[in-house]
């Protein structure tokens, strides 16, 4: 479903991506973890056909992203830690233009909106969005995406700005929607959803994928067996000397 093949891309003298390969399946829920500034948002980026890799290739849903990139995005859904949308329109407004422009089937598509946003307690899609909150934008912005029905979904630090239970709620979705062959690939810093929510992870640092796993076999690069992945990302991303800082202060 997700195939990256030596994908590298620089900005300037920064690789921001180093010769990345990936290989994620239908239904899976693959955690893409790494330090500020790592190549997490850069590598979706270049994933979802925003940004043009330097050298590689990428196919989604087995296709081709150089020759397919408009009808693999009308399949696609993404969400990125930052909301960014047109704060002049009315939160109606918005979801209307979404449904026009990927042409999708209004009844259809409404039925399934009214289920997410009483689930997520939306019911301010009336006022202009430039009124919003960080959080009530976010979670406009999961709803627009999750009435889509996309078959593969990249999400950028999703939770940001969700209060508790919307976070709950977009965690058991997510799981429920995996099970039912979406496949999932996010980024986050809240290493215990990961933990909890992923069925393999990739850890990269420098723009480097430095480990891949379940978190057994991540477990089997630590020194300590038993580790929790905050301990294992530490320890692989060169975090180990945190107590030490922490000590001196």
């Amino acid at each position: 479903m997700i195939v990256a093949e030596g994908l590298t891309k620089k900005f300037g003298d920064l690789i921001a991506v180093n010769n990345l390969n990936l290989n994620i399946k239908k239904g899976e829920i693959y955690g893409f973890l790494g330090p500020n500034g790592a190549g997490k948002t850069t590598t979706i980026k270049l994933l979802t056909g925003i940004l043009t890799p330097d050298k590689g290739n990428i196919k989604i849903l087995g296709l081709n992203m150089n020759d397919n990139p408009v009808q693999i995005k009308r399949r696609i859904g993404v969400v990125f830690d930052e909301p960014k949308i047109y704060e002049n329109l009315k939160g109606w407004e918005y979801i209307n233009f979404i449904i026009d422009i990927y042409r999708l089937k209004r009844e259809e598509t409404m039925k399934y909106l009214n289920d997410i946003i009483s689930a997520f307690g939306i019911d301010y899609l009336n006022g202009f969005i430039g009124d919003y909150s960080y959080g009530m934008k976010q979670k406009l912005v999961v709803s627009s995406v999750l009435m889509r029905r996309p078959e593969v979904l990249f999400l950028d630090e999703p939770t940001v700005g969700l209060d508790a239970r919307s976070s709950k709620i977009l965690k058991l979705l997510l799981e429920k929607q995996a099970n039912e062959g979406v496949t999932i690939f996010f980024t986050t810093h809240i290493l215990e959803i990961a933990e909890k929510m992923c069925k393999r992870i990739g850890i990269i640092n420098k723009g480097n994928l430095i480990a891949e796993g379940t978190l057994e076999e991540l477990r089997r690069l630590s020194k300590q067996k038993e580790s929790s992945l905050e301990d294992l990302f530490l320890e692989l991303t060169g975090g180990e000397e945190i107590k030490e800082i922490v000590q001196e202060l």
